[in-house]
């Protein structure tokens, strides 16, 4: 399934939604990151001309940086460097509640949105600028590859 394929398959306004989000991460994310389907979803990688090893757990797939869902009941935004940066965790922790009046709803690496109008747009396009390709890299070699 391409982009279009997944975007085309949502209802109008879930759709409208996810453009702006992924409007949102491609405005902002720096360069070196190739947006690609990936895990049924958009992502966001390191491509295998900037990264040749690949995923750990599956060296044929680039390494996956981020990825944006419209899930049955909420939207998600999975950010990789925020499970593997405790201080950028903390940053977001910390943004969020001073910008947003609802409870973050977070998991690992899953940032869960159950209302279009509750997703800070300006907050992950701050979120997703901070960590480069070369940081990423970096941090997902010393937290997840083994030596």
């Amino acid at each position: 399934m391409s982009i279009n394929e997944y975007l085309d398959q949502l209802p109008p306004e879930r759709k409208l939604v996810m453009e702006k989000l992924r409007r949102t991460v491609s405005d902002n994310i720096p360069p070196g990151f190739e947006e690609a389907m990936n895990y049924g979803m958009i992502g966001f990688v390191v491509p295998h001309s900037l990264y040749p090893s690949g995923y750990h757990c599956d060296p044929k797939t680039p390494l996956p940086f981020l990825g944006i869902a419209a899930q049955k009941n909420f939207y998600a935004l999975y950010h990789m460097g925020i499970y593997a940066d405790p201080a950028l965790y903390e940053w977001f922790q910390t943004a969020y509640s001073a910008r947003v009046s609802s409870k973050l709803d977070m998991g690992k690496s899953c940032i869960r949105f159950k209302k279009a109008d509750q997703i800070p747009f300006e907050l992950i396009g701050e979120l997703v600028s901070k960590m480069s390709v070369q940081d990423w890299i970096s941090l997902y070699e010393n937290a997840f590859r083994k030596k």
